[in-house]
């Protein structure tokens, strides 16, 4: 990647009771491609008195993506669904004009010691889907494609790239990829990427025009069909990427819009307690912070 525009390290934040390293967004660079929003959660281990609870919040504008490397988290939202995820399967929710869900450590697990490690994302909807109905799927570790190129090992997490095309129901032009290497090698996949893109690090390394670039570090390039680089033995990178659209998004709290009116109606909407319920959590809810905007 010669034509690195920006490299963004992880910051720490806190989301609930936990702690994350957030990538994005970045006061220079809000999104890549339709990516808005990218949190490394952990990794961290946690005690039989200590559980992950991120308690019922809503969302508008936006699809989440929950893709874990260790532990487990049960989802529950206002559809109805009641869904655990495990590494390697993705959660997708697209929140459209409204949806609340909660994340939590699953009842058999909260009792005991466990690990929790993870990537939290939030993928903008084009402007015309903003207002869709809300919807959720659970994609198995199974039905995400697989590959290997030599050395390689590549997955499609979501997304269309390398002529092939994830289960995961994306709504604009967009990829995420991981690879792992257990040997130094070159990389170059330019000619199968498009739009922006941005590569995380997670472990180990990545070396270009003798460079070397560590975990935790994510390197926006300004032309993705340049993305060639090498990466050192024993390391995992992920690429984010797609088209970017055409008008500016806006976030407040957990609210995404190109609109917005659509996200001081959606704040309203929480603040008076009229967004829909999870059964069994009626009375749990994250407050809206009026202290602090993202």
């Amino acid at each position: 990647m010669s034509n690195i525009q920006l490299i963004i390290e992880e910051r720490a934040t806190q989301i609930g009771n936990f702690m994350v390293g957030r990538l994005l967004p970045f006061r220079q660079k809000r999104m890549v491609g339709p990516f808005i929003y990218i949190d490394h959660m952990g990794p961290v281990e946690m005690n039989k008195r200590e559980n992950f609870d991120i308690l019922p919040h809503p969302h508008i504008g936006l699809s989440t993506l929950t893709f874990l490397f260790e532990g487990s988290i049960m989802h529950r939202d206002t559809l109805g669904n009641e869904v655990e995820i495990k590494p390697g399967a993705v959660n997708w929710m697209t929140a459209g004009k409204g949806i609340v869900h909660s994340e939590r450590t699953p009842e058999y697990l909260r009792d005991s010691a466990n690990k929790m490690h993870g990537l939290q994302i939030w993928v903008a909807l084009p402007a015309h889907l903003e207002q869709m109905d809300p919807e959720f799927f659970h994609i198995s570790k199974e039905e995400i494609p697989s590959w290997t190129e030599g050395n390689l090992e590549f997955q499609l997490v979501a997304g269309n790239a390398f002529a092939r095309k994830s289960a995961v129901p994306v709504y604009s032009p967009m990829y995420m990829i991981e690879i792992k290497s257990k040997s130094r090698q070159s990389v170059n996949i330019g000619k199968d990427l498009y739009g922006e893109s941005g590569l995380y690090i997670l472990e180990g390394s990545v070396e270009s025009d003798g460079t070397v670039y560590g975990s935790k570090q994510l390197l926006v390039s300004t032309d993705s069909s340049l993305c060639e680089f090498t990466i050192h033995e024993n390391s995992t990178i992920y690429i984010f990427g797609g088209e970017p659209f055409p008008e500016e998004r806006f976030i407040d709290w957990n609210f995404v819009s190109s609109d917005k009116t659509l996200i001081e109606a959606a704040k309203q909407k929480w603040i008076e307690g009229k967004f829909g319920k999870i059964k069994g959590e009626e009375e749990d809810y994250i407050p809206y912070p009026t202290f602090k905007k993202n």
